[in-house]
């Protein structure tokens, strides 16, 4: 479905949403002891450099030539443009992210208008390391714009016994229906071990993935016994609809397991065949799904704070090796760093106004060292006027105060955790852009400080700049780890942190260039971080603000919005 885009007064490029679904068959073996552990990865060239970007990878599946892979990628699909697609398949042989380092099984190439003109299915062989390589099926369906989910816990009883010495280690699979009648997988659940009656865990899962937003629409859902080497066995399947499921717990939502081929040879030969197993629907909950934009339009405003590093590692402001050092032809990293961010949360914030802090730095007139202070030197309003009064701020700022040093993170996290606390009915999000150059020295309160704010409405994003050691960042970004202190978690994971040599050297080095791809970064896991502490804190987005335009208010637009 086409996206509700439209504003008068402008032009826009007809799109249709589209999701994408892979899956393989008859691929080379390329392990000696087992079968090969697929992932499927696809890029999109992009038109202005004519270079292949990774769009995204499938979930790895164990000991599998003939992979349904159940990660979707959704993409807009344009009529007019030519959008050319690479899929790449390797046999993942380590944890590293580098596909050098795996083996590669064969690619195809083709344009999303190949795709989506095949019908619902797109096959075409693959070309690898043997003439031979598999073929790929790509499955291509136009999305709903249904915002639903549903939660659903399922158990079993009295299944089939599939192993010679024990029982089975049962697992479910969800398909939907297409149009052409074949099924494309949504969803597995976890294996259970050495049981007949198992009770599966509790999912979550978007009714757009489970049947695009049609209620009669088929489910199949199959029920294997897990075997190591990927030949996982039938037990067997029946079907349903997201309507029947939505009915909840009933005698209606008890299904009998049929495996079509025993009951068949069991016919035959004269025997009576009942299922291969009970299936239950212990619960089934729907809700609505709330987005980003959801709040963003009801009201909900971002609040944006800075935090610069002042500690003298930076190197003297005055000479050119300096990460402060005011280069009259091209913005030091700080500025990069802050226009980068600045620009984009603007957007969000209607008055335009931005504290702004220091660390690290002595302060006149007597050099006293402080870890929290305005950078426009008014501690009772350290308020800027938009990103341009920031900047405006950090350059004078440079001129009144002495680097010096530790690095504490902890005074301008609780800081900004004091504003959020006031907060906290969903009307604010506070987010605090550190950018900073060294090894942080007041670790176990800054770890404290971020457990604490991790229960309000805030995100922390950490820009490192320069060369040092940046390891200890990577505790504080619990993408891995969840934080914590004192025994403590974090309730989310609220900090991303971006090294900024990352990018410096790529693209020409262009400001330009650099300065989207470091937002892009560092702003890509703000709307979870978001949507995770409403979805916590069970706060729903008002509905889209209506602005009343009468004649003094037009009158009183800035020129842009006239």
């Amino acid at each position: 479905m086409a996206e509700n885009t439209f504003q008068p007064g402008t032009g826009v490029a007809p799109a249709t949403l589209v999701e994408l679904s892979i899956s393989c068959r008859h691929l080379i073996d390329s392990d000696v002891f087992s079968k090969s552990d697929p992932i499927g990865v696809l890029f999109e060239m992009d038109s202005a450099n004519k270079q292949y970007r990774e769009l995204g990878r499938t979930e790895i599946i164990w000991n599998n030539l003939n992979p349904d892979f159940v990660k979707k990628f959704v993409m807009h699909y344009y009529f007019e443009q030519s959008q050319k697609l690479k899929f790449e398949i390797y046999d993942v042989d380590s944890k590293s992210a580098d596909l050098s380092k795996h083996d590669f099984l064969g690619r195809m190439e083709c344009t999303l208008g190949e795709i989506v003109a095949s019908g619902t299915r797109y096959t075409r062989r693959l070309l690898g390391p043997k003439k031979n390589s598999g073929t790929i099926i790509v499955g291509v369906e136009e999305l709903s714009s249904c915002k639903e989910q549903g939660n659903f816990q399922f158990r079993a009883s009295k299944l089939d016994k599939k192993d010679f010495f024990g029982k089975s280690d049962p697992f479910l699979t969800f398909s939907r229906a297409n149009e052409d009648s074949s099924f494309t997988v949504v969803h597995r659940t976890e294996v259970i071990k050495k049981t007949l009656n198992p009770t599966w865990k509790p999912f979550t899962i978007s009714v757009r993935a489970l049947c695009n937003g049609d209620y009669d629409r088929s489910i199949k859902v199959e029920c294997y016994d897990w075997d190591a080497d990927g030949g996982h066995d039938f037990i067997g399947e029946f079907q349903t609809t997201l309507r029947e499921l939505s009915r909840g717990p009933s005698q209606q939502n008890i299904f009998e397991c049929i495996n079509g081929k025993k009951r068949d040879k069991k016919l035959k030969k004269g025997k009576s065949y009942t299922n291969s197993g009970v299936i239950e629907l212990m619960s089934c909950k729907m809700e609505k799904v709330y987005t980003f934009l959801d709040y963003v339009r009801g009201g909900t405003q971002l609040n944006c704070s800075f935090a610069v590093d002042f500690t003298a590692s930076n190197g003297d402001p005055k000479s050119p090796s300096s990460l402060h050092y005011m280069n009259p032809y091209r913005p030091n990293a700080y500025q990069t760093a802050l226009r980068s961010v600045g620009e984009i949360i603007k957007d969000y914030d209607s008055d335009k106004l931005f504290p702004v802090l220091g660390f690290g730095a002595r302060l006149p007139p007597d050099g006293v060292v402080s870890h929290e202070f305005a950078l426009n030197g008014n501690p009772n309003n350290p308020y800027c006027t938009g990103i341009e009064g920031v900047l405006e701020a950090y350059n004078k700022a440079l001129h009144s105060i002495q680097l010096y040093g530790p690095t504490n993170f902890a005074p301008v996290i609780n800081h900004v955790s004091r504003f959020a606390e006031a907060k906290t009915g969903g009307t604010d999000y506070f987010i605090l852009l550190i950018v900073t150059d060294g090894i942080i020295t007041d670790m176990p309160q800054t770890c404290e400080a971020i457990v604490h704010a991790a229960s309000l409405p805030m995100s922390i994003i950490i820009v490192g700049v320069g060369d040092a050691d940046f390891e200890a960042m990577d505790v504080l970004d619990g993408d891995d780890v969840r934080l914590s202190s004192r025994g403590k978690h974090a309730e989310r994971d609220i900090v991303q942190f971006v090294p900024m040599r990352n990018f410096t050297g790529r693209q020409g080095d262009n400001p330009a260039t650099l300065q989207a791809m470091l937002a892009k970064e560092v702003l890509e896991e703000i709307p979870d971080q978001f949507l995770s502490y409403m979805k916590t804190r069970n706060i729903k987005p008002k509905p889209p603000l209506q602005r009343q335009l009468t004649i003094s208010s037009v009158t009183s637009l800035p020129a842009s919005e006239q």
